[in-house]
């Protein structure tokens, strides 16, 4: 598709990747975009956003927020769509994230034991995010994001906090509403804690609904495996893909009651690559979220960290790197992201506290719906996952839950069925997608039943396929697959440790209706 004015032929983008891409809409948008950004601060309507230079990637970050002057009285200027995140240490760091209408002066967290004690003050850094407008297609949009690094915390500890600026305390009464809690991570393994996860949300009834429920499960944190609001809806890496940022702040909004008090730990799917802020398309996901920096190049690919929590070390990855489905970002990182899940995994296993390694990441290992499955994930990085015994491995990307056998060596190594039990050591690897978060549901493979707790089908074997590096589809007669439920879900997990530590995994409709649930144990 062409846009109009401004879009790059078709006969272009068929021969151009990501970055060529980027540059070429870079040069034919920067005219237009400095006498937008111009004509605006003549105005006095634009002051505190990004200076309109050509390579700039239209994503700034204000380190002096002091600096940064607003369009409107900051006492008129709500925050919204607060979202928190670990650092690297989730027992000393926390990440507080939101966003406000207009740039704000002097941008802040207040933090501290009791809710009405905010004692302590911690700047925090602005980010302003440009998206230029295309005549005829879109007006221009400009975001802004503070985020605050709060380090030194104590474990297992309820911290108060409120955010605001240079007229918006929420320390005082008239904002007292607006302050919100979360808890650091223990400095031991507790006994048991719970986390969830899903991918594909969006924004609409249905992810509010999964919100909701799974809020009620009271997780340590919630794992997004990607495609998180599609502000992108095309999902193909391009600067000609269809975009609307203006649903990040419908989604931020959505997302507050949950991700205000919960870890939102967000990894980076196809709809998230928004090709408009970088050749990467990752400028747009540095403003919005500050995510852990664990080793890996956390400036250019922020859904790639890990973090241990308790008992369970986690590790996001970014499949974009390795899909041969969607290949606009195949191959960027030249082999280090791969390289660097190879050393933590080892330092995970090595990890006398750690039980369990789980791994979350977008594009599906194993699937029969729609997209199938990725042969570049699994080129990449099953020999990694089955060499340190992986113990969970959660996707996304297909609209459904689907739910592997213990795979190993490409094949089943023991059957779970619902309610079972397997020892990745000894079986293999179970498999979940779990992209029921809420956007538009998919279906199985022709004549292949749903198969979820209280409603088995038959052992069956699947015709699916899997994508090849040729961009081809090569078919597949699998039966790994195990569970298919076609409806919105997510995945709620309970660790325990102590003398027989285990993953307690439970697959819950959006309703709360129990799916499917299965045991994790090593050495079982």
């Amino acid at each position: 598709m062409e846009i109009p004015h401004f879009g790059i032929p078709p006969e272009l983008t068929r021969r151009m990747s990501m970055a060529e891409q980027h540059e070429y809409l870079r040069i034919r948008l920067s005219r237009r975009r400095t006498l937008v950004t111009a004509g605006a601060l003549a105005g006095g309507l634009l002051t505190g956003c990004s200076d309109g230079r050509p390579g700039q990637g239209g994503a700034t970050a204000t380190r002096a927020p002091s600096a940064v002057t607003s369009r409107a009285p900051g006492a008129l200027v709500t925050p919204f769509g607060r979202h928190l995140a670990f650092g690297s240490d989730p027992k000393t760091q926390m990440r507080i994230s939101w966003q406000v209408p207009f740039a704000v002066k002097r941008p802040y967290v207040r933090v501290g034991l009791r809710p009405d004690d905010l004692g302590s003050r911690v700047e925090a850094e602005l980010r302003d995010l440009h998206t230029p407008g295309l005549q005829g297609v879109r007006a221009p949009v400009e975001q802004y994001y503070p985020h605050a690094a709060l380090d030194g915390l104590r474990p297992g500890t309820t911290y108060y906090y409120g955010v605001g600026h240079d007229g918006f305390d929420p320390a005082s009464p008239r904002h007292r509403s607006t302050v919100a809690s979360f808890r650091t991570a223990p400095a031991s393994p507790p006994g048991r804690f719970v986390f969830t996860a899903f991918g594909d949300q969006g924004v609409g009834p249905e992810a509010a609904l999964n919100n909701r429920t799974l809020l009620r499960r009271d997780p340590a944190f919630h794992l997004h495996a990607g495609d998180i609001c599609y502000a992108d809806p095309t999902g193909k890496g391009k600067e000609s893909d269809v975009f609307d940022a203006s649903q990040w702040d419908r989604f931020l909004r959505q997302t507050e009651p949950v991700a205000r008090s919960v870890p939102w730990m967000v990894t980076t799917g196809n709809h998230d690559m928004e090709a408009w802020y970088s050749p990467d398309g990752y400028g747009g996901q540095l403003a919005r979220f500050s995510l852990p920096d664990s080793g890996f190049d956390a400036r250019t690919a922020p859904g790639v960290y890990a973090f241990a929590y308790g008992n369970v070390g986690v590790v996001a990855l970014d499949a974009n790197d390795v899909s041969y489905e969607i290949p606009a970002n195949l191959g960027y990182s030249e082999g280090r992201q791969t390289r660097w899940l190879d050393r933590k995994l080892g330092q995970l296993r090595a990890d006398a506290s750690v039980d369990f390694v789980v791994v979350f990441f977008h594009h599906c290992a194993y699937s029969t719906s729609t997209h199938a499955s990725d042969g570049g994930v699994r080129a990449a990085w099953l020999p990694l996952f089955a060499r340190h015994e992986v113990d969970l491995v959660i996707n996304g990307h297909n609209h459904v839950y689907e739910r592997t056998d213990a795979v190993k060596n490409g094949d089943v190594g023991r059957p779970v069925p619902v309610g079972g039990t397997t020892d990745p050591r000894r079986d293999g690897i179970v498999y979940v997608t779990a992209g029921g978060g809420g956007k538009e549901l998919y279906g199985f493979p022709g004549g292949v039943q749903e198969s979820y707790e209280g409603r088995p089908a038959k052992d069956e074997q699947v015709a699916t396929f899997r994508w090849t590096k040729s961009r081809d589809t090569e078919a597949e007669s699998v039966r790994w697959s195990r569970v298919r439920y076609r409806g919105y879900s997510f995945l709620s997990v309970e660790a325990v440790s102590g003398t027989a530590p285990r993953l307690k995994v439970e697959a819950l409709a959006s309703d709360g209706r129990r799916i499917d649930h299965f045991e994790v144990r090593r050495g079982a």
